[in-house]
């Protein structure tokens, strides 16, 4: 990861998207290249609904699209572990 201000840029973007601010926080992981960016990524299409979109970016974060059934649960343990 890019360090504290990448860190701070992946705590707003799940922010955004808890708190139902899907394009805020599309924008921000759009821009990031880390796992993490990714993963947020995955999450966001898979609350739009994009199964095929989200799929392809839970595999490039190396997670699992099966693995949790809320998302806010799932950012909530990314924000947890960055």
């Amino acid at each position: 990861m890019g360090g504290s201000k990448d860190k701070e840029l992946l705590n707003q973007a799940i922010d955004f998207a808890i708190n139902d601010s899907w394009d805020e926080s599309h924008k921000i992981v759009q821009d990031l290249n880390s796992m993490e960016a990714h993963w947020i990524h995955a999450i966001l299409h898979k609350i739009e609904g994009d199964e095929f979109n989200s799929r392809y970016w839970y595999e490039r974060a190396q997670q699992s699209y099966e693995a949790y059934n809320d998302p806010n649960q799932e950012l909530i343990f990314i924000k947890n572990n960055l």
